[in-house]
């Protein structure tokens, strides 16, 4: 069929007015309709009409309408129940589409809801066979890959596709969520995968079993119980980490990395006793405890200094202090007086000329 009449048919219309509900959360209705297409997809009353839907188009049906349950489910609360209600939709766990399947299981995992989720993805893997090292057929199908070429997706799981399952099962819920890492690495080994993927997968999980043992001895290190050889050798190495902090980290670098930190802690032993003054001085007085800085006894030995040498060079300061304002005073009376000895007489004016001058004119 064209798209558009795909687009336009009943099952379509229906599985969008879901996903409408589940938009406007209402979750209620969506999980019901969504269950009932499921339904009407895998009953009895759609069989005589099938052959309007090609296999693709029915298998992305059941994938949609799937995935608006789930989230429907998830949204109600009832994320502990979302694989077994799958199971009992789709009849069994290898009719699920992979897809509607992840997320269900991831819902479960995060939700703190893991109990069952181990044997429902055990089920689901153990049902499939590797048969040519890019398909995984259902266990007791028929199927000639070469002539259905994948579109049979009932029956035939792309290689890609089962993979996602199984780094869900071994690593997500195994080694993440139930820290069982022997049983992760064990059933990866055993199980039947395309040798590059298997690979893959192991230094994962190696990786993931080398960091849960570092930190186990990191924390076994720091809280030994009744092992008093554990505590002698940790009381060491804190009283040496208290006496050389700097030293003690540097035992743990790298050889380069280490042999630089050995420069910088001659160097800072060098420069170490001449900042001796920011260092501390308890001082004890009965029942009072005065924490005093070398920078302030220092401070204070100057301020002393100071004092007593304004203090001994005091008389000097203030006998030249003295003749110099007893100079400048003079020089004041001086010019005063320089300004006011000149006699000027005020009827020099109107006075005759002299007898002289009158006979020579």
């Amino acid at each position: 069929m064209g798209e558009t009449d795909s687009s336009s048919s009943p099952i379509w219309q229906e599985i969008e007015q879901s996903e409408s509900y589940l938009v406007c959360s209402m979750y209620e209705e969506a999980a019901t309709l969504a269950s009932s297409i499921v339904r009407q997809l895998k009953g009895s009353n759609i069989s005589d009409n099938n052959e309007a839907f090609d296999e693709n188009e029915l298998f992305d049906m059941l994938e949609s309408a799937g995935m608006v349950f789930v989230q429907a489910l998830n949204q109600l609360g009832r994320t502990s129940a979302i694989l077994n209600e799958l199971k009992v939709l789709f009849v069994s766990a290898t009719a699920i589409p992979v897809q509607v399947l992840l997320t269900g299981a991831c819902f479960q995992i995060s939700g703190a809801s893991s109990a069952g989720v181990r044997e429902f993805l055990e089920e689901f893997l153990s049902s499939w066979s590797l048969v040519d090292g890019q398909h995984y057929v259902l266990v007791g199908a028929e199927v000639d890959v070469d002539v259905q070429d994948g579109c049979d997706r009932r029956c035939i799981l792309e290689v890609d596709k089962y993979m996602e399952v199984v780094e869900v099962y071994a690593v997500t819920l195994l080694g993440s969520t139930l820290k069982d890492m022997d049983s992760a690495i064990s059933w990866v080994e055993k199980s039947a995968l395309p040798e590059e993927r298997r690979q893959v997968l192991l230094r994962r999980l190696h990786s993931l079993y080398s960091l849960k043992t570092i930190n186990s001895s990191q924390v076994s290190a720091v809280m030994p119980e009744n092992n008093h050889k554990a505590h002698y050798s940790l009381s060491k190495e804190l009283n040496s980490f208290e006496g050389s902090p700097k030293g003690s980290e540097a035992n743990y670098l790298p050889t380069a990395e280490n042999n630089t930190k050995q420069t910088i802690l001659k160097l800072s032993r060098r420069v170490d006793p001449c900042l001796w003054w920011f260092r501390s001085v308890n001082l004890k007085f009965g029942n009072v405890r005065v924490v005093v800085t070398n920078g302030k006894i220092l401070l204070g030995f100057l301020c002393l200094l100071t004092y007593y040498v304004l203090r001994r060079k005091g008389a000097t300061l203030n006998g030249l202090v003295r003749r110099q304002v007893s100079a400048a005073k003079k020089a004041m009376v001086d010019l005063w007086q320089l300004a006011f000895s000149y006699q000027v007489n005020p009827l020099a004016a109107v006075q005759p000329l002299p007898t002289a001058t009158r006979g020579g004119r």
